[in-house]
């Protein structure tokens, strides 16, 4: 008996002499992908703690680092849609539990303020798929009371297969109702739908019923399309306002034997949603050949008000312009380029360089083959969107970013570059957001030859402060892609890529080759050893074979 009240002392006084220390350790923050201005990674290793035993109870909050990161991901995003869920701590306290009830209720759930499983699926989803920015979300900032919000609606009915919903605008800020004819005329006519919208003339814009607000003229005649435009007949549809949205209007007008003539917005009048068409040919009334569609059953948001034009106006959406027929292709070109620089034996350098029109051409190539598998990478970290959707979404950088495209061949670069940054600072997106999303559609734009999102990509990046990728612009107008060919312009925006990288700016093509620099500025001076001149090529027919 003495024995044990020994021991027991003995242990008894161990454990008030002090606390005995026990190592541990966390495992730190599980990885969070987004695409903010590019695939910027968050998520760190926490710093080892050391706790102590004690004999008074200890409070934990028994959440593990992984349920930790993934409560972080929902404040952020709770943060990001305007429910303040406070700090993204990983604690769901309950500001974190009343930004979940907001999220709840918008969505149309039981407004519980614990979020299930699905409910946080759907909305780190949406997260990332915002994070990738384009027109969509664009929009939403600027046009749409609720903001980005408004998404999360739209893109659940869109996920659930439900259409009896859709608001809001389409192409380049058009109705829905006029973006789904200019889809429905491209589903039937050889030119896309984003080249449809950059062709003169195609749709007109007029305030046909005086109503303060834009009615659309859509007029087939530049399609190219038989189906659309005959030889006798054109259709022409015109879309007017109306208390519950755009009501369709559709005609058919005569051409005459020169086919010259066209649908202007002065041969329509309309009584608010209902039009007649004045025919010059024959003087009179032209029946519509069907009757206008009924209006949708949710009223439609009209645009934002603008300007009434009058209805002589001929007033083309911002991105109106003629197409370039017969683009060529950078990928063909760039594989060609490819071949030389092989049979050369390498990459022209700046001591080695006796054409620089083909110096430029292996650093054009090269700037599209690095900034297609940084993309490439990019993409792949992109959650809740397929490669399609992205691709779907860039598609609209082209039409966007065109009225800047325009004035390249013409306009200076110090000239240029103001306007594209007036652009950016009316996007209503971070920095990082527009960075992340202009990498990414310079990707799929180079990816897919389609020079009109590469182009408008390399702006909005230049335009977004990553002032090296001017580069690419150079390169655009030196040779003439996308671009009508100035190399008095393309100078300039040379010498805009270089003076960033004198300056300390971060390379954004092949870091680890400083002396691309160098060779660019022999390129544009001539300053070369072995520089020679290089006679200028004659413009032949060359014959044309196919091979089996």
């Amino acid at each position: 008996m003495f024995s044990r009240s020994i021991k027991a002392a003995l242990v008894a006084a161990m454990c008030l002499a002090g606390p005995v220390p026990a190592a541990a350790s966390d495992l730190g923050a599980a990885i969070v992908g987004g695409i903010i201005g590019g695939a910027i990674v968050h998520g760190a290793n926490k710093p080892k703690k050391r706790y102590y035993k004690s004999t008074s109870s200890r409070r934990t909050s028994g959440v593990s680092s992984a349920q930790r990161e993934e409560n972080r991901m929902t404040q952020t995003a709770l943060n990001y849609f305007g429910f303040n869920a406070g700090g993204a701590d990983g604690v769901m306290g309950s500001r974190s539990r009343a930004a979940v009830s907001q999220y709840q209720a918008h969505m149309g759930w039981p407004a519980t303020g614990h979020i299930q499983s699905h409910e946080r699926e759907m909305l780190h989803s949406f997260y990332s798929r915002a994070q990738v920015g384009g027109p969509e979300v664009v929009k939403a900032m600027q046009r749409n009371p609720q903001g980005v919000r408004s998404l999360l609606t739209a893109w659940r009915d869109e996920r659930m297969g439900i259409t009896g919903s859709r608001s809001g605008t389409g192409y380049a800020g058009l109705p829905m109702e006029v973006s789904d004819v200019v889809d429905e005329i491209a589903d039937s006519s050889e030119p896309s739908a984003e080249q449809l919208l950059q062709r003169a003339g195609f749709i007109q814009m007029a305030d046909l019923n005086a109503d303060g607000r834009n009615d659309y003229v859509i007029d087939t005649s530049v399609t190219g399309s038989s189906f659309w435009c005959g030889q006798s007949q054109c259709a022409v549809m015109v879309f007017a306002s109306g208390p519950n949205g755009y009501a369709r209007n559709d005609f058919r007008y005569a051409r005459n034997a020169q086919l010259t003539n066209t649908a202007s917005p002065a041969m329509f009048q309309c009584h608010q949603a209902v039009c007649s068409m004045d025919d010059p040919l024959s003087g009179g009334d032209v029946q519509m050949a069907a009757a206008p569609a009924p209006a949708p059953s949710v009223p439609i948001a009209p645009p934002v008000a603008a300007t009434p034009a009058p209805a002589t106006s001929l007033a083309a959406l911002p991105m109106a312009g003629a197409a370039p027929a017969d683009q060529p292709s950078l990928a063909s070109y760039c594989s060609k380029v490819s071949l030389l620089t092989t049979s050369n034996g390498g990459y022209v350098t700046a001591a080695s360089m006796t054409d620089p029109d083909l110096a430029l051409s292996e650093q054009f190539c090269l700037t599209r083959t690095y900034a297609i598998a940084q993309g490439e990478e990019m993409v792949k970290a992109v959650q809740g969107m397929t490669e399609a959707q992205v691709e779907a979404q860039c598609d609209s950088f082209g039409p966007a970013l065109a009225p800047y495209i325009e004035m390249l061949s013409d306009t200076p670069a110090a000239q240029v570059v103001p306007q594209v940054q007036k652009f950016v600072l009316g996007a209503n997106m971070t920095v990082e957001q527009l960075q992340g999303t202009g990498a990414i559609c310079l990707y799929t734009g180079y990816r897919r030859d389609k020079m009109d999102v590469a182009l408008g990509a390399a702006l909005l990046l230049t335009g977004a402060g990553q002032t090296p990728y001017a580069e690419l612009v150079g390169h655009h107008l030196a040779q003439g892609f996308g671009v009508e060919r100035s190399d008095a312009q393309a100078e300039g925006w040379y010498e805009l890529a270089l003076s960033a990288l004198d300056g300390g700016a971060t390379p954004v093509f092949v870091p680890g080759q400083p002396e691309r620099a160098e060779l660019l500025r022999a390129a544009l001076s001539g300053e070369s050893a072995g520089l020679t001149p290089v006679p200028a090529p004659q413009t032949t027919a060359l014959p044309s074979f196919s091979l089996k």
